[in-house]
């Protein structure tokens, strides 16, 4: 006796295999029924005898195609009818419309053999993929998501390709990047004018060149790279003088796992984030000595690795023999990522000696992505690539709202029902360039996505261009998030967290509801409102934006907080070393309130810690000192950890650093190093964070903690904290989907507005 079963699977089930892989499914076990897909994900119907169908059942979920992610399933008994076969049915576009597309994904292992097999039809097709793999989210113009909608519809496809695409039954059915030799993109190399070389072998020219010392820009997936062989110190400073990017470390892309054991230490679980399909950037730690040049990442001794993704990657280095190649944006620095061809020569001018382009057209800006290992947690530091457009699934439905994020690595989000969109990351968007990028990705979600938003959740700064844009917005409801507030709703949304929590948000700049500049915060928050319990005090930014940029103005801030006029005697090495008219010059600003906001701001004690300990004075990449600072830890150190003093004043807890800045001269004075002065800034940080949730959770019986804010990305003050809050009896939640630093401040602010719109 037969039976019939309605399955219906929710998540990321369409445009990945999945309607083809469960054909094979039932076909193979003699089923019958069909396939569709739903607003939601795709509805199954199966019938046959009742073992076979079990045997689908069990099978279904458990070996789903590897870009599949399927969030919830669903099975119930239906009545049999007459099917004779099982069928995949045409999508309806008002199904495709709410549909998920898929990311980005690196070249899958099939067709990597194919790639390298001389038999093959597409042997050394640098375009080869299947439904497993290749570009999706960046060739995508609209929806519904099928080629005519692509960059690949100018690509007709040949006869074998159409015959595969057509065939349920074949690896390649519905795959629309489909194509090869005979009807697919095609790669050239230009000159740095911009003139096309006729070579047979465009990729050998290339890696020809990137062998004898070159900088080409190499046409990736999401946009171009800058590409030159990491080994080589002369080719690494003369990028960096070319691209304006003085210190900031550069990633690196290695042939094979081989490569980067000799380069990088890792474990199994970094091992399986170097390998998985998002082919991200892996922050791992260097080995020394080693073959990559200094100048790649100074002063650091990790290193970001990431493996190929695309087989032209794999083709370069197959034909170069080279073991390692920094691969680093294809901009000047702070610019967006370049995506055409000729935009690639105009904007990377003087910056290339050769272009390595083809003629698929990218649609979307996508940077690499960026994660690093925390404990077991993976922590998202860069979302973009491999990861944009998955979703956030939330716990509930909620109207559609657009949140536009900050300042500073802004990323956009629009929300519906259960679902949060995160765009790729955008930047920060302070040139013209930037901010153009962002109305670009605003336009394209809301297209791609067909979300309407009733509102638009923006951050209070009134000067951010994201602000401005959102309260420019005619017909549309402004809901703005304080910047802190959204950090810890952000950690709420993805760890599904509902009530009242203690959340710790820590950063370097967020407009506070006083006007001051806030980033060291310990808030009563829910999902709609928050109360400020505790933060760390307020001292001046001498110089406002200039103290960002040179952390020995904060140091001289904090010394004058803790000793007064005393600061000028203390025989220390950073009161030798900044003269005392500069010093004074600054001070006389901030009596006088001249360009000199008030801050809390965690991130800024950072950089005093890192000036006072002699480790930078001035910075060439955003948050270099607080890294430089974390990096420097000696976790021999003896001593105890720096105390900070604790006050109530208005019923608000302050934290004063002033004790941590007269240990840290003391330390000094007896000849301690940066490290055991590092080692114990950390954990004094730590414990007196710890101590306040405490002392708030005897107020309040709360019992939950947040950890969110750019300070978090900070992997061993994190872990410290989870340990101590965990030890102590705590619920702790920090982020692995989005970065806990402003790239997931816009998941937190849509969290916020569309809580607030569903409230009476």
């Amino acid at each position: 006796m037969q039976v019939r079963k309605r399955i219906e699977v929710r998540g990321m089930v369409q445009g990945v295999g999945f309607r083809p892989y469960v054909y094979r499914l039932a076909v193979a076990r003699e089923l019958t029924g069909g396939i569709a897909n739903s607003a939601s994900g795709v509805t199954i119907e199966i019938q046959g005898e009742p073992q076979s169908v079990e045997e689908f059942l069990r099978a279904l979920p458990a070996e789903a195609p590897p870009l599949a992610r399927i969030t919830d399933f669903e099975v119930r008994e239906i009545a049999c009818n007459g099917d004779h076969e099982f069928r995949i049915h045409a999508s309806e576009k008002s199904e495709a419309a709410r549909a998920l597309i898929p990311p980005d994904i690196a070249v899958c292992d099939d067709c990597l053999r194919e790639l390298f097999d001389p038999a093959d039809r597409r042997h050394l097709y640098p375009f080869i993929n299947c439904t497993n793999c290749g570009p999706r989210f960046t060739i995508v113009r609209s929806i519904p998501y099928d080629r005519p909608q692509t960059a690949m519809a100018v690509f007709e496809m040949c006869a074998q390709c159409r015959a595969e695409y057509d065939d349920p039954a074949n690896r390649r059915f519905h795959a629309q990047p489909n194509a090869c030799w005979d009807c697919g993109p095609q790669a050239e190399l230009w000159n740095a004018r911009g003139e096309r070389f006729s070579s047979k072998d465009p990729i050998g020219e290339a890696a020809a060149r990137l062998r004898a010392g070159s900088i080409v820009a190499v046409k990736g997936l999401g946009g171009f790279h800058l590409a030159a062989d990491a080994t080589n110190p002369e080719t690494v400073e003369k990028l960096r003088g070319r691209k304006r990017r003085i210190e900031k470390p550069f990633a690196v892309m290695v042939p094979d796992m081989n490569a980067a054991e000799e380069f990088c230490e890792f474990d199994e679980e970094e091992r399986e984030l170097l390998l998985s399909p998002e082919r991200p950037i892996v922050i791992l730690r260097r080995k020394n000595p080693s073959a990559i040049a200094a100048g790649v990442a100074p002063f650091n001794p990790y290193l970001g690795i990431f493996l190929p993704y695309t087989p032209l990657h794999h083709l370069l280095f197959a034909q170069s023999g080279l073991r390692a190649l920094v691969m680093t944006s294809g901009n000047l620095s702070e610019e967006p990522i370049a995506i055409g061809n000729s935009e690639a020569v105009a904007r990377l001018a003087g910056l290339a000696d050769f272009f390595l382009v083809h003629d698929r057209e990218i649609l979307r800006r996508c940077d690499d992505s960026v994660v690093r290992r925390s404990g077991a947690r993976v922590r998202q530091m860069r979302r973009s690539r491999g990861f944009v457009p998955v979703p956030v699934f939330l716990d509930r439905e909620f109207h559609p709202v657009l949140a536009v994020g900050g300042e500073l690595k802004n990323t956009i989000c629009l929300l519906e029902g259960r679902r949060a969109f995160l765009s790729q990351h955008i930047g920060d968007l302070e040139n013209a360039e930037a901010f153009h990028f962002f109305g670009e990705a605003v336009e394209h979600l809301q297209n791609i996505l067909e979300i309407q938003p009733l509102a638009v959740a923006y951050d209070l700064h009134p000067d951010y261009l994201s602000t401005r844009w959102a309260l420019g917005q005619k017909g549309i409801r402004a809901i703005g998030v304080q910047h802190h507030h959204a950090h810890i709703a952000s950690c709420m949304a993805e760890n599904h967290l509902a009530g009242r929590v203690i959340g710790i948000a820590l950063d370097g700049t967020g407009y506070g509801t006083d006007g001051r500049i806030w980033g060291g915060e310990i808030l009563l928050a829910d999902d709609v409102n928050f109360e400020r319990a505790a933060h760390f005090s307020y001292v001046p930014m001498p110089g406002g934006a200039a103290a960002i940029r040179e952390p020995w103005r904060m140091a001289a801030s904090y010394l004058r907080h803790a000793f007064g006029e005393e600061m000028f005697r203390l025989a220390i090495p950073f009161v030798e070393q900044i003269p005392t008219a500069k010093v004074r010059t600054i001070f006389k600003m901030a009596e006088r309130g001249m360009n000199s906001p008030l801050t809390s701001s965690c991130g800024r004690l950072f950089d005093a810690v890192a000036a006072l300990g002699g480790l930078r004075h001035e910075v060439n990449y955003e948050a270099q000192a607080a890294i430089e600072l974390e990096m420097c830890r000696d976790e021999s150190a003896a001593g105890q950890p720096y105390a900070f003093a604790a006050r109530e004043e208005s019923g608000i807890l302050q934290l004063d650093p002033a004790p941590v800045i007269r240990a840290i001269v003391e330390d000094l004075l007896r000849g301690a190093t940066p490290g055991q002065i590092s080692q114990r800034f950390h954990d004094g940080l730590a414990c007196a964070l710890a101590g306040v949730a405490r002392l708030l959770r005897d107020r309040t019986r709360l019992n939950t903690v947040c950890l969110s804010g750019g300070t978090f990305q900070n992997v061993y003050l994190s872990g410290e904290l989870e340990r101590l809050l965990a030890a102590d009896g705590f619920c702790v939640f920090t982020h692995s989907q989005v970065p806990a630093g402003d790239g997931g401040l816009s998941l937190g602010q849509a969290f916020v507005a569309a809580t607030r719109l569903s409230r009476p």
